[in-house]
């Protein structure tokens, strides 16, 4: 019997069949052929170039099994970094995305038995980072790109060269501050004199209009008149009108350098709290709601207590209602916001760890007002953003 035609009943019937994925156990590697039943495998097998086949496998086995392990971690890892980049994900995820292809390489003609050596084995070799949780282990991506090292390293040197900058500028203004303190000391630091008196009948005489004291005969102390008065009270008014104005304009140059570091400060305070900033936030004995469908309408939007942590993204929670124990990823709760005069922990940012009394709530902002409970800022008042505080349980 011919085969049918290509807009034939039976030939359009073929090929909706043979959309999308098919039984693994009849898929010939060796021949890239997905058979639909158990007959067309055994036909298959049975074929003239299924032998052919067979027999140039049979005289290198290493070397296919070697090409089709390559193909699979190139094509795997291919996915990873397109798809999801340098981001923390399941490595089931990938692999149920790898596998929609329909000329995948499958799994069972590499020389890695399950999925889990495979991902053991990809953290051996250092292509991405794997850590094992509760739900199975995590793949990330480590991108060795040159265009991308070239990048990031031009990014740190950009950041040290702007903190040299920073360095260079507050250098500056501490040595402009030093040099114009030290002027002055130095103009107007006075000299002091021991007094002598050789005998008890001379008089000791100060002159106003002098820097230093002159010591004199008694007959001299009586030459002082109205003269010698106008030019001491002369004098004084002129050192009161020099001293003030210095003081005013030592004022004004330390109000314009207060500023500066002050402007700088804000700047270094900014990128310290860029930088203090984790991807991890769980904390014990705090409140968190469960957000995750995948429990059932049981647990969904409950609230439940953090008793204890696994890891940096896994903790045992407690469920309010029911008091199940339950154990759950960070991605799978999100943090509670109590009313206003509660108790909360923050939870990311500068002031990490820290408990803060909840003063109000700013919706338009997506914060909220906090008062330090806690640490050395003790009564200081701050904006957190709502992911970055949860009520205390």
């Amino acid at each position: 019997m011919g085969k049918a035609d290509f807009l034939s009943p039976k030939a359009i019937s073929n090929r909706i069949k043979s959309k999308g994925l098919q039984k693994l156990r009849w898929y010939c590697q060796m021949c890239q052929k997905q058979c639909r039943d158990e007959n067309g495998f055994k036909c298959h097998c049975m074929s003239e170039s299924h032998q052919r086949q067979l027999l140039l496998a049979s005289e290198d086995p290493n070397k296919f099994m070697d090409f089709f392990s390559d193909e699979f971690k190139n094509e795997f890892l291919e996915l990873l970094s397109r798809r999801f980049g340098t981001k923390r994900v399941h490595n089931n995820i990938v692999y149920n995305e790898y596998i929609s292809d329909r000329e995948h390489i499958h799994m069972n003609s590499t020389q890695w038995e399950t999925l889990t050596d495979f991902t053991k084995w990809l953290g051996r070799e250092g292509f991405c980072k794997v850590d094992e949780t509760p739900k199975g282990w995590y793949v990330q991506y480590i991108d060795r790109d040159p265009e991308t090292i070239r990048r990031q390293e031009e990014q740190a040197k950009k950041k040290k060269q702007d903190l040299d900058d920073e360095e260079r500028s507050a250098r500056f203004i501490e040595e402009q501050v030093r040099r114009g303190r030290g002027g002055k000391e130095e103009d107007e630091t006075p000299v002091f004199t021991e007094l002598k008196r050789e005998s008890e009948e001379e008089k000791v005489v100060f002159n106003l209009g002098a820097s230093a004291s002159v010591a004199g005969p008694s007959t001299s102390s009586s030459v002082l008149g109205a003269s010698a008065l106008k030019t001491a009270a002369s004098s004084s008014t002129k050192r009161k009108d020099t001293s003030s104005s210095s003081d005013s304009r030592e004022k004004k140059r330390k109000s314009a350098l207060e500023e500066i570091m002050e402007m700088e400060e804000k700047k270094k305070k900014k990128q310290q709290q860029q930088s203090v900033r984790t991807d991890n936030w769980l904390q014990p004995n705090i409140v968190v709601k469960v957000v995750t469908k995948r429990l059932g309408e049981k647990y969904h939007k409950k609230k439940a207590v953090i008793m204890e942590l696994r890891d940096k993204y896994a903790a045992v929670v407690k469920m309010i209602d029911s008091g199940d124990k339950l154990k759950l990823d960070q991605n799978h709760v999100e943090t509670v916001i109590p009313a206003p005069g509660k108790q909360v922990l923050i939870l990311n940012g500068p002031y990490r760890d820290t408990e803060a009394l909840l003063e109000g709530i700013d919706e338009k902002n997506f914060c909220a007002t906090l008062t330090l409970n806690s640490g050395p800022q003790k009564g200081k008042r701050v904006n957190i953003a709502y992911e970055d505080f949860s009520k205390l349980a």
